[in-house]
């Protein structure tokens, strides 16, 4: 069983635009609204694809109530905490070429004592679960050191923990010594404070992480793809999307699929970007089923070449 952690979930409505034109009146081609967050999103893919998963979420309010019915109505086992604030909801806008605008709400603030009643329901369930997956952004409240004390309390009971976040966060993971973290290009970048313009550069960035601790490096690079680096080495690979509708949660596909992959080598990075590419030809945030999945279109090779650059 896979564990997922979503600090700051949400309610996301995604909008197909034609245009997206400011100050404008426009009419949506079609709308969707799904169950929202990173580490949510991981579950829901896992899910559709007969991977048993628990996702623990802090919910209040009606978004809350609206969050929890929807992911019940999907089949999502969860653990949901309550919590006084209200469960925050994003939108999301789509065009036809795959262009996507995102307006988050930040969230709800949790006070000290309703993040300890998400780490303890964390770690109570951590004790039967293969993985627990963090993701997401921190909400509004607790201070970065009550989720280093998460990190670390996971690490030391033997979990292996994988961390998909950003900023003093992701760090927070890298420390602890999670056994895998996940960032994307941005968040990678921001990490090391350097700019990566090559997979060269990609690569080198994730070896600093894993000298900061981290065991092993899934970074996602968009259309360029993602590099892994472990114990094993280097690997690359990419899976090309002919018709893009909407890159959000696509990431999270990949992570979900890396690890019901195995979480090492090219068999999981072929199948954590077969998820990816699936998830960006979905409307919305979609997880793909296993009809959706298309491995032919994947690329992994060993020996990457690292003077290639990446897309602007």
């Amino acid at each position: 069983m896979i564990l997922t952690v979503t600090l700051n979930p949400s309610v996301d409505r995604a909008l197909e635009v034609g245009v997206l034109i400011r100050g404008e009146v426009l009419r949506a081609a079609d709308s969707h609204i799904d169950p929202g967050g990173k580490g949510v999103n991981v579950s829901r893919a896992l899910l559709a694809n007969g991977v048993r998963s628990t996702a623990v979420v802090p919910t209040g309010g009606a978004e809350g109530d609206q969050l929890v019915d929807m992911l019940r109505a999907e089949g999502v086992d969860m653990l949901a905490v309550p919590i006084a604030g209200r469960t925050r909801s994003n939108i999301t806008l789509a065009e036809p070429d795959g262009t996507v605008t995102k307006i988050n709400e930040a969230g709800p603030v949790l006070s000290d004592a309703e993040f300890a009643q998400v780490s303890e329901a964390v770690l109570d369930a951590a004790a039967t679960a293969d993985w627990v997956v963090i993701c997401g952004s921190l909400p509004p409240g607790p201070g970065l050191a009550a989720f280093t004390d998460l990190c670390e309390k996971l690490v030391a009971a033997g979990t292996r923990l994988a961390v998909d976040s950003s900023g003093p966060a992701l760090l927070a993971g890298v420390a602890a010594g999670a056994a895998l973290v996940k960032p994307n290009r941005e968040e990678l970048a921001e990490a090391i404070g350097a700019p990566l313009t090559t997979v060269g550069d990609v690569v080198e960035a994730c070896g600093r992480l894993r000298a900061g601790g981290a065991g092993a490096v899934l970074a996602s690079l968009g259309s360029d793809g993602a590099v892994l680096v472990d114990d094993a080495g280097v690997l690359a690979g990419s899976s090309p999307v002919s018709v893009p509708r909407s890159t959000v949660g696509a990431g999270d596909a990949m992570l979900a699929g890396f690890l019901a992959g195995g979480a090492s080598g090219p068999a999981a990075l072929t199948e954590g970007l077969a998820w990816g590419a699936a998830a960006v030809s979905l409307p919305g945030s979609r997880m793909p089923t296993p009809s959706d999945l298309d491995r032919t279109t994947v690329t992994v090779t060993l020996d990457p070449d690292l003077s290639r650059r990446l897309h602007p």
